[in-house]
């Protein structure tokens, strides 16, 4: 992901922002910009880049338990941040990465690229504007996130829960696990069934079903696993004033003309129909995607705009995945939230300790910014 950002930049794509150097531990990827792009300057210890005075801000993307330790460091270097997803792998890290990134005064993003999308701008806009009414029920299916045994094999730290940390919820579901509570809000407590190597020869998670309560007694159910095909992606929010449906590039909305609880409370009949106006909306402008977030960050950085994407938000969706594991761990349990730090990082802990260690191999594959980290419809 970092060279497709890399060529991405170094490429114009990003209006204000200039790449200066890249860093690797991985000779194969520093001589493919050596012989490519002989003006960058490279490197192989990221210290050594985050303290040469040269650049303005840095864009982090390697494995996920070294999110939070490498971007504190370049707080404490007075640069800016943009972090991949996820933050990092364990809520107590994130939440000193926050607290550093604040006292730094520097822009701090992270990569939630789907957030540009702007299907999902128009129903958290609906439901923040209180046009759904009182929230009862959202259910998304998003098992469209496929992957093959190759995939896993194509790095010694995937599918690790020392490497990654974690399966389909640290890795691909962050997006959606974001986007969830973006729209909707954080949950009460989380219940959750993460199923281990259910699809794939892997030590971490690759189905999983999480049931949320929120505050006022609404409800959330969220599916997701790399082991189906063709899968779906399906959310649907219900609340007293209508329902919404996004899938297949289409937001379908039905509002009703009158509050479902006034009219179950008031009407004289047993059966009614509530009338209500169908609306359906399909978003003729693309979304910007992993482009659009670094461009807003460019320009928060530049001219003090406003953060689509804050850094200090990762924290919401690591939540969540946190809490699932933590319940999936204890015998599929209620975990309230926020939940207890120190005993998920026990759990975490004794898991990375026994992460067997796995050969690398070769996959077939293109840099670049390929379709696939796009919504899929």
């Amino acid at each position: 992901m970092g060279t497709a950002h890399a060529l991405c930049i170094n490429q114009g794509g990003v209006e204000g922002m200039t790449l200066t150097a890249v860093c690797d531990i991985d000779d194969q990827r520093l001589n493919f910009f050596k012989q490519n792009y002989p003006n960058l300057k490279t490197y192989t210890n990221y210290i050594d880049l985050l303290h040469s005075n040269e650049i303005d801000a840095v864009i982090i993307a390697v494995p996920h338990p070294l999110h939070s330790a490498i971007a504190i460091e370049a707080f404490k270097c007075g640069l800016h941040v943009m972090l991949e997803k996820p933050a990092d792998i364990s809520v107590s890290k994130v939440k000193l990465l926050n607290e550093t990134a604040k006292k730094s005064g520097k822009k701090f993003a992270i990569m939630f690229n789907q957030r540009t999308n702007p299907l999902f701008k128009k129903v958290r806009e609906i439901v923040s504007n209180g046009q759904l009414g009182q929230l009862k029920r959202t259910i998304w299916i998003v098992t469209n996130w496929y992957r093959t045994q190759s995939y896993y094999n194509s790095g010694s730290w995937r599918a690790t829960w020392a490497g990654e940390g974690g399966g389909v919820l640290i890795n691909q579901a962050p997006h959606n696990l974001d986007l969830w509570q973006w729209i909707c809000g954080m949950p009460e407590s989380v219940i959750a069934f993460c199923d281990v190597a259910k699809y794939h020869n892997i030590e971490v998670e690759d189905d999983v079903t999480i049931i949320t309560r929120y505050k006022n007694g609404a409800v959330g159910t969220f599916i997701t696993s790399t082991g189906e095909y063709p899968g779906t992606n399906r959310l649907e929010i219900s609340g007293t004033l209508g329902k919404i449906v996004v899938e297949n590039a289409t937001l379908k909305w039905w509002k009703l003309k009158n509050d479902e609880r006034e009219v179950c409370e008031s009407s004289l009949e047993s059966f009614v129909k509530i009338e209500s106006e169908y609306t359906e909306i399909t978003s003729q402008t693309p979304e910007a995607g992993h482009k659009g977030i670094l461009q807003n960050f460019a320009n928060a950085v530049l001219y003090n705009e406003e953060l689509l994407s804050p850094g200090s938000e990762g924290i919401f969706e690591l939540m969540l995945s946190n809490a699932a594991y933590l319940s999936s761990w204890k015998g599929n349990c209620e975990i309230k939230l926020p939940l207890d730090n120190a005993e998920f990082d026990k759990y975490l802990h004794r898991l990375a300790q026994s992460t067997k260690s796995r050969a690398k191999t070769k996959i077939s594959s293109t840099t670049g910014y390929r379709e696939r980290w796009k919504v899929q419809w």
